[in-house]
């Protein structure tokens, strides 16, 4: 085997996985070539023999029709541990393979889910992780091509063995479009925006109660992509026709509102690169250490302006995704909410900053607590009260954002989200996390406009939490005159 898996630099040592993988092609070299050995083989060569075949259809495009019929032959496990190989390659390589590699990663892709292997569903979700938001470069849009190209030639199989993985797919692929839609024209991109449109409508038109699963995240992505014709009419019928979609149990967009999106739809958005990265900044970097791996991380993942819109995609992972435990919480780590200030800072287009605004307060909107997860609201709270007094504007513009949110998010359910939004203040204090609102509604610091704002609009949380304060007193004791 002359071609090799991946492109790295002189200093880079070889790749574990790639080592293996050369190391079962070498050893079983003579079983590879036809007649096939017809023995059974021992569980550790039968591993082997997954790897060394995979290792001939990734590197050695001309023969892998040939290897994959061998692969059919021999496989007895339902294709797992040759699928578990293909989502570590993807996870751990995929930014490393030589371009022919990533074709034929594609290609035994299709194959798997022909065959219906078992985890092929997987193994699509790890590849739709590769495409990075923000990324127009010619191999981040094939990536998006094929992937999206591959869900609607496949549609029938997936729809009917592995539907979960077409809400996954229609997640990212609004979550591209609104990427995609402010690119100038292009012929190549035009022709990838079709595809995702047609996707993307297809299924919103035909398997609505499918996409409900999505939950309330829906709603926010399709919010960006209301510019768009096809999905104006999404929009419209959403708010003023929900019975167009033919769902007997969605009667209203306020059931999406309060539905919570699962956090594996934002793990989506962000690679396992990305993942790692940020989940050792939050677990192992103090508060106080952090700039040089801040500095890093923004000079990896978002180094050009395109890639700001990513900051969207980090925060919801951030509060959605990440939940410490309580060790890290009250260790000197560096705060979730710290973080998140940080990215807010970075944003420069107003666009970008409005909508990770959004993506920190997105859950307080319709909280209730027997549905949703203090930790998802958590951040929110922190960085407005922590960031007084050094970083007050953070605090005005955040408790701004939220305010006129309320106000005008959804003028029709405005009691949904006030509902929400009152919920979340009163499960915040009541659960400790702050031990009262008074440096949101008493602080000079504050304007006289935005306190007014939110007496008025919280009026009856405020004073629930008054008499709860007051209950909550210890009784003083009388003692008689003497």
């Amino acid at each position: 085997m002359r071609s090799k898996l991946t492109k790295n630099a002189i200093f880079e040592a070889d790749n574990s996985l790639e080592v293996s993988l050369r190391e079962a092609f070498q050893l079983l070299e003579p079983q590879l070539r036809p007649p096939f050995p017809l023995k059974l083989p021992t569980q550790e060569d039968y591993f082997n023999l997954n790897k060394a075949i995979l290792c001939e259809i990734l590197c050695e495009p001309h023969v892998a029709r040939v290897h994959i019929k061998h692969l059919h032959a021999i496989v007895t496990d339902g294709y797992t541990y040759f699928i578990s190989m293909l989502i570590k390659i993807v996870n751990e390589l995929y930014a490393k393979l030589v371009d022919s590699v990533k074709t034929q990663l594609i290609w035994v892709t299709r194959e798997m889910v022909n065959v219906l292997g078992v985890g092929f569903d997987g193994l699509l979700v790890a590849l739709l992780r590769q495409i990075v938001g923000g990324d127009f470069s010619g191999g981040n849009l094939w990536l998006c091509f094929e992937m999206v190209s591959l869900f609607r030639d496949k549609w029938d199989c997936l729809l009917e063995d592995e539907p979960l993985v077409l809400t996954s797919a229609l997640y990212v692929f609004l979550r591209l479009l609104a990427d995609h839609c402010r690119l100038p024209n292009d012929s190549k991109v035009e022709t990838l925006k079709r595809l995702e449109i047609d996707f993307c409508i297809r299924m919103l038109r035909e398997k609505f109660g499918l996409c409900l699963k999505i939950g309330r995240d829906l709603v926010r992505l399709l919010q960006d992509l209301v510019h768009v014709p096809e999905f104006c009419s999404i929009w419209k019928d959403l708010l003023l026709n929900p019975s167009v979609f033919q769902t007997d149990a969605f009667l209203d967009i306020s059931q999406l509102y309060l539905s919570r999106t699962s956090s594996r739809y934002f793990l989506l958005r962000i690679t396992p690169e990305m993942e790692n990265q940020l989940r050792f900044l939050l677990t192992h970097v103090k508060l106080g250490n952090q700039k040089r791996y801040q500095v890093w991380f923004a000079k990896k993942f978002l180094g050009v302006p395109e890639r700001e819109t990513l900051l969207t995609d980090i925060v919801r992972f951030i509060c959605c995704g990440h939940h410490p435990p309580n060790e890290i919480i009250q260790s000197d780590i560096i705060p979730r909410w710290a973080v998140i200030g940080w990215l807010l800072k970075s944003s420069q287009r107003n666009y970008v900053e409005a909508n990770v605004k959004l993506a920190l307060f997105y859950d307080w909107l319709f909280f209730d607590d027997k549905v949703d997860n203090i930790m998802n609201i958590e951040p929110g709270i922190l960085l407005m009260i922590n960031s007084i007094p050094s970083y007050v504007d953070i605090t005005r513009t955040l408790l701004e954002f939220l305010l006129m949110l309320v106000e005008n998010y959804d003028i029709e359910r405005k009691d949904v989200i006030v509902k929400g939004v009152s919920s979340a203040f009163t499960f915040l204090v009541r659960k400790g996390v702050v031990r009262s609102l008074d440096a949101l509604t008493c602080s000079d610091v504050i304007s006289p406009f935005l306190k007014q704002l939110f007496e008025k609009i919280f009026k009856d949380m405020l004073a629930s939490l008054s008499e709860r304060a007051v209950a909550s007193l210890p009784l003083k004791t009388i003692s008689a005159p003497s």
